[in-house]
């Protein structure tokens, strides 16, 4: 059998030079690209806080012990943001039991109104 040989080809060579552009830099752009990024890092941080007020009701739920380093952390850092609920249900808490925390629950509800309603604020510009 023959084999076929091809010749050899050289790499394309572009004849002409190939003009580049720069980026398109318009105002609209620049002011969406601001305004999501604004808005990334206002889901961010309720994401972040929605989640550990998530972690304290359900350690709360399952009677985790207040003592472990990340149940006392966690009580720790979402205490301010939860005790502005504390008297909104009446019943008396008891260390040490499972315990149903609605102020929690509510906190979530009011927090991710209002990480809502920035996110928006910060976009309302954007076409």
């Amino acid at each position: 059998m023959a084999l076929l040989h091809r010749p050899y080809q050289t790499p394309y060579q572009p004849t002409e030079s190939i003009e580049t552009r720069d980026p398109v830099q318009e105002d609209v752009v620049e002011r969406q690209h601001s305004a999501n990024v604004a808005e990334r890092v206002v889901w961010f941080v309720a994401g972040v806080l929605l989640v550990l007020l998530g972690l304290r009701f359900l350690f709360a739920l399952l009677a985790a012990n207040p003592h472990n380093g990340l149940v006392a952390f966690d009580y720790a850092v979402t205490y301010p943001f939860v005790a502005p609920f504390f008297n909104l249900f009446n019943y008396n808490f008891t260390e040490g039991l499972s315990h149903f925390e609605g102020y929690t629950l509510i906190a979530i509800a009011i927090y991710a109104l209002i990480a809502w309603g920035i996110a928006h604020l910060v976009t309302i510009r954007r076409p």
